[in-house]
């Protein structure tokens, strides 16, 4: 009877402790990701070879269970972040992984615009619109638009970019309205929303949503960038570099294995990016020999400073080299010996 008792708690205790793996805190634990090799991903029609390789840095994201919040609490570069620091408000899941993707996308096509300057290749456009991807709680939008559909239109009127759809309805004072023309699943229809105070203490008025610039570059040669399911704009820096070294006859990676992270804007500036420290552990054990971190002018605080004290504490022989531009990151790669 004993043996009997002791088998039947097992089984409970076993029926618990997997049921409790599918509970969810409202936390969401990050640790470091992957060094992935972006020769494989991006392909550039005709690109010239390279003897190392440019590599992404990634963080793995995912909310806490149990387990994986305690092991975070005793693990070293791994954190804990609250709900509300990593998802808006009222954000779903699937809204903020369609969020991510959508910066992705856009930290592409930076990439892209700023490499094939960079080799004086021409560049054109396709402007399609807006995507929203982000709709603030209890502003007008709240209810009537989603997480991915694409404005094409606002008053009957199209627009070139996001910041001149900003800047038309912010010339609208508050208790007017503006007609948008939206396409979601293939379909238009008009949507007419009031425009809102921000808050109390702002006149600033809209109708409560983020945008996204819809648009599609085209370039020759041709150029395919596979990310699947990698969301953030933080690979734009090192995607710029790969398109780049695969245009150029000239080698930029000399043989080292290049690491690194970074948002790229169209004109070339690199940003800030979250979770570096993280990072850096990924690149060391993937065993990169450079990481190119953003340098954001010095500042205190920066990335690059965050960069050198984790490789600092990880003992690694991996260089840590600031960057502020794309200008400036091939410059230094050119005087690799």
């Amino acid at each position: 009877m004993k043996k009997m008792g002791s088998v039947r708690l097992t089984l409970i205790l076993a029926v618990l402790l997997f049921a409790s793996s599918f509970y969810y805190l409202p936390y969401y634990v990050s640790k470091p990701g992957m060094a992935k090799e972006l020769e494989p991903i991006i392909e550039v029609e005709g690109g010239f070879e390279e003897e190392g390789s440019f590599m992404l840095t990634t963080i793995r994201m995912g909310r806490a269970n149990i387990y994986s919040y305690l092991m975070a609490k005793l693990s070293d570069y791994q954190e804990i972040h609250p709900l509300e620091e990593i998802r808006a408000e009222n954000e779903t899941d699937e809204e903020y992984t369609a969020r991510q993707l959508h910066m992705m996308d856009s930290s592409k096509i930076n990439a892209i615009e700023v490499a094939y300057k960079k080799a004086g290749l021409p560049i054109e456009y396709d402007y399609n619109g807006v995507y929203v991807l982000q709709v603030i709680p209890e502003m007008p939008a709240d209810g009537k638009l989603m997480v991915g559909d694409r404005i094409v239109q606002v008053d009957g009127k199209p627009f070139s970019s996001s910041t001149e759809f900003i800047e038309y309805v912010g010339k609208k004072k508050l208790g007017e309205t503006v007609t948008l023309t939206v396409q979601n699943k293939d379909d238009n229809q008009d949507i007419t929303l009031p425009l809102k105070q921000f808050n109390e203490t702002s006149e600033k008025v809209g109708i409560g949503i983020s945008l996204v610039d819809d648009k599609e570059i085209k370039v020759t040669p041709e150029v395919n960038v596979r990310t699947d399911e990698i969301g953030g704009p933080s690979a734009g820096l090192m995607f710029s570099l790969e398109i780049y070294n695969q245009l150029i006859e000239t080698d930029l990676t000399n043989g080292y294995e290049i690491a690194g992270t970074g948002t790229m804007s169209s004109d070339g500036t690199v940003g800030r990016i979250g979770g570096i420290e993280k990072k850096v552990v990924a690149a060391d054990k993937a065993g990169a020999d450079i990481f190119l971190a953003p340098n954001e002018e010095g500042a205190n605080g920066s990335n690059y400073e965050a960069a050198v004290r984790t490789a600092k504490d990880i003992n690694t022989n991996m260089k840590i080299v600031p960057i502020d531009t794309f200008e400036e990151a091939v410059n230094y790669l050119e005087q690799l010996k």
